[in-house]
């Protein structure tokens, strides 16, 4: 019998019209930026962000001015609202009253647990799941006092006394994430809640992972490995930068993982002496043009014929460049040459065939 992946384990949850957990697809989600009070604002960037790929948005709800505009935008959303609550459990209440999905509350930060308690009964009340979400930085003191425990150690104890109080009471809709900005204690972490919660759909993600180069550097080793792990349930990739930065390198990630594809992979290699063509160009272009491509299809721009349809064979469509010129392939035979200047368009040509 083949082996169970954790991701398969895992109770399946659902978030509006997405199920999260239970061997479903991992969901890719981002965050917005603009102030929730500016609807208008607000939804245009949801929009941008599930016509990217995001399956699900989260959105801030600060105050108790944000709770009317937050109502219509989970009313006008494309893709299910996470409502994102710290402090005041009343502002979680009505983001569940507004419409909320699922909400993303840290126990720790809101309160009591009557106050906790009063949550999950609004929650249950409105079909709306909840994500416990841990945070390195802002454990209960408790655990942050301990010395006995290393710091994965302490963010899963947390995380499991915050399960075990939420099951108690008889609500099993939860996520739970348990974050932290170090690429090794994010491994640890999940790979401990894994083991201890195995029946509990994890959301992966660095917590102030950086800007793009080191966001995206940190996101695809912790999150890379979790994935051909069999741990995760959906995705966050924290960016300093434009949330729509977010979602491609998501996608990159659960691609090169082999977990879920959206849109095309480039396989290209490195250029070098034996090239013949300008490589470098004709692999940028390629690369510009599949931007808009949402065809999960691999495509293979090769410099020479030691890099050519043989070791690209198990690409759908590619290119093999010789001298002012390419054979181009599919599935490893080739199809025709063609001339330099007319390389990309040719595959281009291709791939609107498949």
């Amino acid at each position: 019998m083949a082996d169970i992946s954790p991701r398969e384990l895992t109770r399946p949850v659902r978030v509006g019209d997405i199920r999260i957990g239970g061997g479903a697809p991992v969901a890719v989600q981002s965050m917005t930026c603009t102030p929730t009070t500016d609807a208008e604002a607000t939804l245009a960037q949801v929009r941008a962000l599930a016509e990217a790929g995001c399956d699900l948005v989260r959105v801030s709800v600060p105050t108790k001015a944000a709770l009317e505009p937050f109502g219509r935008i989970c009313a006008e959303s494309p893709v299910p609202i996470v409502a994102d609550i710290h402090f005041d459990h009343r502002l979680a209440i009505g983001a569940a009253a507004a419409g909320a999905a699922k909400l993303r509350i840290n126990p720790g930060n809101i309160g009591s647990w009557e106050r906790v308690d009063a949550v999950i009964d609004a929650a249950g009340e409105a079909g709306c799941a909840i994500r416990i979400g841990v945070n390195a930085g802002s454990l209960q003191k408790e655990v942050v006092e301990r010395d006995d425990l290393t710091q994965d150690e302490k963010l899963t104890a947390s995380a499991m006394a915050f399960v075990e109080h939420f099951e108690s009471r008889g609500f099993t809709d939860i996520v739970l994430s348990a974050k932290a900005h170090s690429v090794r204690t994010t491994l640890d972490t999940y790979r401990r809640l894994a083991r201890e919660l195995p029946q509990v759909p994890l959301h992966l993600g660095v917590t102030e992972a950086g800007g793009v180069r080191q966001g995206t550097i940190k996101s695809s080793i912790a999150l890379g490995a979790l994935l051909t792990e069999g741990i995760g349930d959906t995705l966050r990739v924290s960016l300093t930068a434009d949330p729509l930065e977010e979602v491609p390198v998501a996608w990159g990630i659960l691609s090169a993982s082999g977990v879920r594809r959206r849109g095309p992979e480039m396989v290209s290699c490195p250029t070098c002496s034996r090239c013949q063509v300008d490589m470098i160009p004709i692999a940028e272009e390629v690369e510009r043009r599949l931007a808009s491509c949402t065809k999960p299809i691999s495509v293979a721009v090769m410099g020479c014929a030691v890099n050519g349809p043989g070791e690209a064979s198990d690409a759908d469509v590619g290119v093999a460049c010789g001298r002012g010129q390419a054979l181009l392939f599919c599935h490893g035979e080739v199809v025709r040459k063609v001339p330099e200047a007319s390389i990309v368009d040719a595959l281009m040509e291709e791939i609107e065939r498949l």
